[in-house]
């Protein structure tokens, strides 16, 4: 089946993450976890260091100096999965606005020939709980706006709950990834559909964290705006291709 490990990056997400992670290790498919926390003066790493006594074969953590972004985040993750050979590797959210249960279902969907699965918000109607209405608003047609720059056939195209298959990041050259905030999701689909992997959408309820609080400013969405422009332009201009020996 493949060894398969979720990346959570953290900051100040003590009380979630002390429940999310006995929730994924009790789920019937067997995942690791590695945590990225950003120095969260919350008192998050103490948590997981307490529970990697109970789960020390399958709980692991990363720790940073201080908020570096979300992209640098998974990039760490990211290279220390494929050191370690992680089949399937996965994004997630720390605040439970992505359902643990729904791990099993990008899993699957991955076994079942997809090279990258996103859980979309997106695939049928809007599946949003508790988010504003202007949010709701912001997020959608900021999909559909990045549909028409860029081409891709993707609903949910800044959706942060996701597997791939290990060779699609070592195809990437992931020290060149340029977005750290919310372009950063944008940038790593772009990428894998432009190498012409098999992508992949299944349908999943997001609901807004209930503990904690949201990380999502205008500074990141305006990355967003203008980042997918420039990732357009140097796409037609330089073009990707798979990192060699990938």
């Amino acid at each position: 089946m493949g060894k398969a490990l979720v990346i959570i990056p953290t900051y100040n997400e003590k009380e979630n993450i002390e429940k999310l992670i006995p929730e994924i290790f009790s789920l019937p498919e067997k995942f690791d976890i590695l945590i990225v926390d950003d120095g969260s003066p919350d008192g998050t790493s103490g948590v997981v260091r307490s529970l990697q006594k109970t789960y020390p074969d399958q709980l692991f953590m990363l720790e940073r100096e201080g908020k570096q972004g979300l992209g640098t985040a998974y990039i760490l993750g990211f290279n220390w999965a494929i050191d370690r050979k992680y089949d399937y590797i996965f994004e997630m959210d720390a605040d439970f606005s992505h359902n643990p249960e729904d791990l099993v279902l990008l899993y699957h969907t991955c076994l079942n020939g997809a090279d990258m699965v996103i859980g979309s918000r997106y695939k049928s109607g809007v599946n949003v709980i508790n988010w504003p209405i202007g949010r709701v608003l912001m997020s959608y047609f900021a999909s559909v706006y990045v549909r028409l720059v860029t081409g891709m056939k993707i609903y949910d195209t800044t959706a942060g709950f996701k597997c791939y298959r290990r060779y699609v990041l070592e195809s990437m050259d992931l020290e060149k990834i340029n977005f750290k905030g919310y372009a950063f999701q944008i940038e790593m689909k772009f990428i894998a559909w432009k190498l012409g992997f098999h992508i992949e959408e299944v349908p999943i309820v997001f609901t807004d964290r209930k503990e904690g609080t949201s990380k999502m400013s205008g500074g990141i969405f305006n990355e967003a705006v203008w980042g997918v422009l420039i990732m357009k332009l140097r796409s037609i201009f330089h073009g990707y291709k798979k990192k060699s020996g990938s």
